[in-house]
């Protein structure tokens, strides 16, 4: 899991929990995207593997969806203080986890548990709509050539801050997903 809309996400959740920025760091009016890659080492073959990465992705997106309800429904939980410590919770785990590696600061920022409740956080803030899509494996003629190896047989699932494909400034919502690869 990520989050490649606000590029700088990584950089703001270090400034928001070092406590440079407050709650929220991510204006409303600003499109989030998140992302969920299936088949990280292998391709996703088959028809019983692509229903169970399709049913991993419905029950990621049930998760997200009930994350932002109770967001939305408890305020309070979305203050800066309280979200603040949540985030140093996560990252001491992460870091007894890690025992000692170097990128323990590269590994908190980019923490799914942070990020996906970064998302849902953000969604329930700004009472914004979302929507989720989820790509079959990708075959190599739908790929540009220097996202071969990386997305060949994967599958995707990519999350938005709006209600629906059409609210996207962008001709699909793959189209700033691929754009963000090929930087990376």
């Amino acid at each position: 899991m990520g989050i490649f809309l606000p590029p700088d996400i990584s950089l703001r959740i270090k400034q928001f929990m070092a406590g440079h920025v407050d709650f929220p760091f991510i204006k409303k009016d600003e499109l989030m995207a998140a992302f969920y890659l299936f088949g990280k080492d292998y391709e996703v073959i088959g028809e019983a593997e692509v229903k169970a990465a399709s049913d991993l992705a419905k029950r990621m997106v049930e998760q997200v969806a009930r994350d932002i309800r109770v967001y939305s429904a408890m305020p309070k939980k979305m203050d800066a203080q309280s979200t603040r410590e949540n985030y140093t919770k996560r990252s001491l785990q992460i870091i007894v986890d890690s025992g000692g590696q170097p990128d323990v600061d590269k590994r908190v920022a980019g923490d799914p548990t942070i990020l996906s409740n970064c998302f849902a956080q953000h969604v329930a803030y700004n009472s914004q709509g979302f929507f989720f899509e989820l790509f079959q494996p990708f075959r190599a003629e739908q790929l540009p050539s220097a996202l071969k190896n990386k997305l060949e047989g994967r599958m995707l699932l990519l999350g938005f801050n709006v209600k629906n494909n059409n609210l996207l400034p962008f001709k699909s919502s793959l189209e700033p997903f691929i754009e963000w690869m090929l930087k990376v």
